[in-house]
């Protein structure tokens, strides 16, 4: 994103206007006008099929039209979302993004994934570390007096006075946080009383199935939404943990893929993003990156069409009166930086290595207008060694754990615990880990002030922030002696903490 002398949101020019304009298409149209023909005829069996997103102009002739030029075209239609004039389309035809791109009304389109279709992106930083139930049993005996089981293992919540917090007000039952992400787990016992199946789906395909349960992660190791979620509301019910926001409620919109990967491609985060905008959701969680791209480059016409199908919905939602949160990676990387170094892209098949300017390749949906972007700290409030950073990119940080920042806690773990599925518990860390804390915050905000809008949530979020400013000493986030980021700004802001660190405390009083 920009510096604050002159980019953050205006980095992002062509999203920007998208934003500006009634019809949300930001890109020419490659040709005035359909081919007369249709050479997809003779190749719409040959390739493998892919997914695609097309973007176009909302009026319904438009709308019609390309409906047909898909179909035409040699694609088959997933989901149409005709409010922000994208459609989700599965194709065997090699020609069908550049086929799409030369139709009449169509802003963009392209592929959304590099490997076909078969029967990594989220951004916490290593693997999960499952409290046993006997390791349970012995930090339960810490609990202090009216506190959770767990509790006392819950350095962040202290962090962010949340504890305090929660005997003012644990949050409104009237908001609900979307957990846009592998799925959660609403049987288990810290989640179930604040679960909200009504505004929960599945929307892995591009097109949300509201089938009951279809939100619940596949298995055990899609364990990243069930973790995030009881950050925000676990219960306070004498059980295990507690969240930042006890008495919200939190929703599953599940986009990851079900294989090991767990992908999160952008048809998914399309359909969720409108799905929790119709439903309404106030607050979504987004602790990803939309696959496979790491940075979406706008000079590539499959990752400008990413960007601009993803911002039409997240636009959407925030019109609809949604604020969309979203951590900001676990690279290290300096999002303001005249150029970056990308090894992971494309995750889904094979990656490249290729030096990006983040100010033309967006990490989606953090860079996104509009979108909250967050950064982590451990316990000693420092910036976490793994998280990304920037001026004018970050607006706010949250505890997302650090191994290196060491708690007085019994179990001395610097990561942060929350709910796993299975009635289990655990410890991760990441600026996925640092994005629900925020989210939670936000929830606190938006009950106290039921009317705010998106706009005004972020802008209430930055005035409570605590900002300790940046660091006397060069950071050495890990410890070895080498200096690996360096701090821009001042005590107001600045591009590790951007406005600061969340205050859960100071968003009820």
């Amino acid at each position: 994103m920009v510096h604050l002398r002159s980019r953050r949101r205006l980095a992002l020019a062509v999203p920007v206007v998208l934003s500006l304009t009634a019809s949300l298409g930001f890109l020419p149209a490659a040709a005035s006008a359909a081919p007369a023909t249709a050479p997809a005829a003779r190749a719409a069996e040959n390739g493998p099929s892919l997914a695609y997103v097309v973007n176009t102009r909302t009026d319904r002739r438009t709308l019609a039209s390309v409906r047909r030029e898909i179909t035409r075209n040699g694609g088959s239609l997933v989901a149409g979302y005709d409010a922000i004039g994208v459609f989700v389309v599965h194709s065997a035809n090699p020609d069908f993004g550049a086929l799409m791109r030369a139709v009449r009304g169509v802003d963009s389109a392209g592929a959304t994934r590099t490997a076909p279709l078969s029967a990594a992106g989220t951004t916490d930083e290593g693997a999960v570390q499952v409290l046993s139930k006997a390791e349970a049993a012995r930090l339960a005996k810490s609990a202090a007096p009216g506190e959770e089981p767990l509790e006392a293992d819950q350095w962040d919540l202290r962090a962010i006075g949340a504890d305090k917090a929660a005997r003012i007000d644990p949050g409104s039952p009237d908001v609900t946080v979307g957990v846009i992400d592998t799925g959660v787990d609403d049987t288990h016992p810290d989640i179930a009383p604040n679960f909200s199946a009504s505004q929960s789906a599945n929307c892995v395909s591009g097109k949300a199935d509201t089938t009951y349960g279809a939100w619940r992660p596949v298995d055990a190791d899609h364990y990243h939404g069930t973790h995030v979620a009881g950050e925000i509301a676990a219960a306070r019910n004498g059980v295990g943990v507690a969240g930042v926001a006890p008495g919200v409620k939190v929703a599953s919109i599940t986009v990851a893929q079900p294989d090991a990967k767990s992908l999160f491609y952008p048809e998914s985060v399309v359909c969720a993003f409108v799905f929790a905008a119709d439903h309404g959701i106030q607050i979504t969680n987004n602790s990803y990156y939309v696959d496979p791209w790491m940075y979406n480059c706008m000079d590539d016409p499959d990752q400008r069409a990413i960007v601009d199908a993803v911002n039409r919905a997240q636009l959407y939602a925030q019109r609809k009166g949604t604020l969309n949160v979203a951590s900001a990676g676990n690279s290290n990387h300096d999002l303001d930086a005249d150029a970056l170094t990308d090894t992971s892209s494309p995750d889904d098949s094979t990656a490249t290595t290729r030096t990006v300017d983040p100010h033309e390749c967006f990490d989606v949906p953090t860079q996104l207008p509009g979108v909250v972007t967050v950064s982590a700290v451990g316990v000693k409030g420092a910036k976490s060694y793994y998280s990304s950073y920037g001026l004018g990119v970050i607006d706010v940080a949250g505890p997302g754990g650090d191994k290196y920042q060491i708690p007085d806690t019994p179990s001395k773990n610097g990561r942060i615990l929350s709910t796993l599925p299975n009635d289990q518990y655990g410890f991760l860390q990441g600026t996925s880990m640092a994005s629900p804390h925020v989210a939670a915050v936000a929830a606190l905000l938006k009950s106290a002030h039921p009317h705010a809008t998106p706009a005004q949530l972020m802008a209430l979020l930055k005035a409570q922030a605590d900002n300790p400013g940046c660091p006397s000493e060069p950071y050495d986030g890990n410890g070895d002696g080498v200096v690996d980021a360096t701090c821009v700004g001042g005590q107001r802001v600045n591009g590790f903490y951007g406005f600061g660190v969340v205050n859960a405390l100071r968003a009820v009083e």
